[in-house]
């Protein structure tokens, strides 16, 4: 069974030179390269020219400029796209010329599904986190991703018979997880200073997409759910014998301003943090 789904000539192992994200605000230079180039829209719509021809791409695009293969970006001024782009080499896939991603349609745009979207976006801000970061063995960590990203767009475009299997909506799936790893993440990190932008890095999701599910599973946005997850680990510690002054407690859950703190507090429970642990101290004593 394997062979028969084997889609690559020999060892795959591609050599990759660089990732990088760009703003395009400029006309491009027409330009080609000896190596393929590999282009993802992160945001905003735009227009490539690629062999004398003219490609509108927008967010969740993929974009293969083919070794040999002219190519350059033609600015959007009202919407300009933020792209991740890699160059790397060094593979083979069965039926196309060695480095290289050939379509169906001849062309060289992929419109992703959603479900395909939410992988390569991961991939791509993993690799943009990883870049930031400078770890040892930083190299091999892109080479792993692009392995699963060229794995992942031969699947969409290569044609195999499976077995028949029970369908499964993978995108609810897979938002439902993502979901319940932000949940899970806000529960032990709420004592700590989080934005979205930092929830979105340790997810290696975007920002925006990350707003867009949690409160589609949700209901809320992420930040209204952290707060409530803080206030009511503070009405906990209120309840406490010896909880501390109402500064403490406001540290304690995440917040350093005690103003900002009771004034959530009072909005969520209708009092003030130090009028609660008054009455429940009274009811206590009764």
């Amino acid at each position: 069974m394997a062979d028969e789904y084997d889609i690559t000539y020999c060892d795959f192992n591609p050599t990759v030179f660089y990732v990088s994200k760009v703003k395009m605000v400029e006309e491009g230079v027409y330009h080609d390269h000896d190596f393929t180039e590999m282009a993802y829209i992160l945001s905003g719509k735009g227009k490539y020219l690629i062999d004398a021809k003219e490609y509108d791409v927008e967010s969740g695009d993929l974009v293969f400029f083919n070794p040999g293969v002219k190519h350059t970006h033609i600015v959007n001024p009202k919407d300009p796209t933020l792209e991740f782009i890699a160059g790397f080499t060094d593979f083979h896939f069965k039926n196309m010329e060695p480095n290289s991603i050939e379509l169906k349609d001849g062309g060289c745009v992929i419109h992703t599904t959603a479900e395909l979207k939410q992988q390569m976006s991961m991939h791509c801000y993993a690799m943009l986190a990883e870049k930031e970061s400078n770890h040892v063995g930083q190299y091999f960590m892109f080479k792993s991703h692009i392995m699963q990203m060229l794995l992942l767009v031969v699947r969409e475009i290569i044609d195999v018979e499976r077995p028949t299997q029970k369908s499964c909506n993978f995108e609810s799936y897979n938002k439902s997880y993502a979901v319940k790893r932000i949940i899970k993440y806000l529960n032990e990190n709420y004592e700590n200073k989080i934005s979205l932008e930092q929830i979105a890095h340790n997810m290696y999701l975007s920002p925006v997409y990350i707003s867009k599910i949690f409160k589609e599973e949700t209901g809320e946005s992420p930040i209204n759910y952290l707060i409530k997850i803080r206030l009511e680990k503070a009405r906990g510690i209120l309840l406490e014998e010896n909880s501390g002054s109402i500064k403490s407690i406001a540290n304690q859950v995440g917040y350093d301003d005690v103003y900002h703190f009771s004034k959530l507090f009072k909005k969520y429970y209708g009092m003030s943090p130090l009028y609660y642990r008054k009455r429940a101290m009274d009811s206590s004593n009764k």
